[in-house]
């Protein structure tokens, strides 16, 4: 296998990458060498220099069924002899509708119409848009901003940035420019009455000027990782009724079985009036997202002096992306997917239990098929990142923490890897 700093054609592509290619929450040029990928397959990438890595991150908490599996490979290419794309507006095609009849027939009852967006991120700045014209088309444009709850993250588009934590989080940066949103304390991992007053009191306090309230339910992401009582999305669904306030759920992360249920809002039985989805969609192929309402929401906008969405995507419903994504859900669908989850949550909580025994280990928690090493301290990323690689792992860690969110295809001893890579990371970095 090449060594990335003496084959001459890999050092090229890294010298081209340092100067040209801007990667995730990097600075330019970049700073710190990105691993090469060659190709992958099952869990494995396979990386100049470093051999096979077990996939610890799903490709950031996408590719649930690992890569170049034969199903979506297939699905992909009998697509690809049909059409790669067709504009949306004025034209259909059976990918699309396709799916967006499986997302309703899986999602939380009441979803019924769907809008095929092209990134989790544009995904929510539809859902806001929606409940913002719902309003408008009412005539009550005073209720014009959002409630969420700290901790948060929703994307990195203009206002899923604003429904972001704006203290410590990733949009810090962006206070002041932002229109500026209402903010509950951070939800406690277990119930607390008290914690439920101050949601009801919140958003009682805000009624007359909210159009939604929006949340990640069960899991709050990047954000922090932090998981809490799903009893608490009950408490905002009748809160908002009772005080007329939509109520958006962004399971970008959580959808699709990851947190053990098919939707973190399964675990409360709740159905919020508009509901995100993306990253595990395609099965993370290629991108795509969704962003689906009840019909109330629906026929409040078509109601108003404007009465469409006024929102489309070149990309919007890409016949590709809508093929390999229908396979995907036929995929997990048409298997036991809940006792895969369930296989991977008991072997990370076995497999990263040492991990509490570490200086500077703060806590550590699992839930379905994602397992968390929260640090007492702003991890070395470079250090840590190392050690999960010399541990045959790649792992992502950040702020403060080491975290894994496997494909739901991952074995036994490779999970055992992981565990093995989560605590290397969290005892370097």
């Amino acid at each position: 296998m090449p060594d990335p700093h003496t084959d001459p054609r890999v050092s090229e592509l890294l010298a081209l990458d340092r100067e040209h290619v801007w990667h995730p929450y990097g600075p330019m040029p970049g700073r710190q060498e990105p691993l090469v990928v060659e190709s992958a397959a099952g869990v494995r990438l396979r990386v100049t220099g470093h051999g096979e890595l077990v996939d610890g991150m799903s490709s950031w908490w996408s590719a649930i069924h690992g890569y170049r599996h034969p199903v979506l490979d297939e699905a992909a290419r009998d697509q690809l002899g049909r059409m790669s794309h067709v504009m949306f507006g004025g034209l259909t095609h059976e990918p699309a509708v396709r799916l967006a009849q499986r997302l309703v027939d899986m999602s939380p009852q009441g979803l019924e119409h769907v809008f095929l967006a092209d990134s989790g991120s544009v995904s929510v700045e539809v859902a806001l848009k929606m409940c913002l014209q719902y309003w408008r088309s009412l005539g009550r444009g005073e209720k014009h901003r959002m409630l969420t709850w700290r901790g948060g993250y929703h994307g990195d588009t203009w206002h899923p940035m604003s429904v972001c934590d704006p203290e410590g989080g990733m949009h810090e940066l962006w206070g002041g420019v932002l229109q500026p949103q209402v903010f509950a304390d951070a939800p406690p991992d277990t119930y607390e009455e008290s914690y439920a007053e101050h949601l009801r009191a919140v958003i009682e306090r805000h009624a007359h000027e909210l159009a939604a309230v929006i949340v990640e339910p069960v899991v709050q992401g990047a954000g922090g990782m932090r998981f809490h009582s799903p009893a608490y999305l009950q408490v905002l669904r009748d809160a908002c009724d009772a005080h007329d306030v939509l109520l958006v759920f962004d399971e970008i992360a959580t959808g699709f079985g990851r947190t053990g249920t098919l939707f973190a809002a399964g675990q409360a039985g709740v159905t919020p009036d508009v509901m995100c989805l993306g990253k595990a969609l395609t099965g993370g192929y290629m991108t795509m997202a969704a962003t689906l309402c009840t019909r109330r929401v629906a026929e409040g906008i078509s109601r108003g002096d404007v009465p469409v969405l006024a929102h489309g995507p070149t990309f919007m419903g890409n016949p590709l992306a809508a093929a390999v994504a229908c396979a995907s859900v036929d995929l997990l669908l048409g298997q036991d997917w809940q006792t895969e989850v369930k296989r991977i949550e008991t072997g990370l909580r076995e497999h990263l239990a040492p991990a509490a025994d570490l200086p500077g280990v703060q806590d550590v928690r699992v839930l379905g098929a994602i397992g968390v090493v929260q640090l007492d301290h702003e991890i070395d990323m470079a250090a840590a990142t190392r050690a999960a690689v010399a541990e045959g792992v790649w792992l992502r860690p950040f702020r403060d923490l080491v975290y894994t969110m496997p494909p739901y295809v991952t074995g036994d001893e490779d999970l055992a890897r992981i565990g093995r890579a989560v605590c290397a990371a969290a005892r370097e970095g």
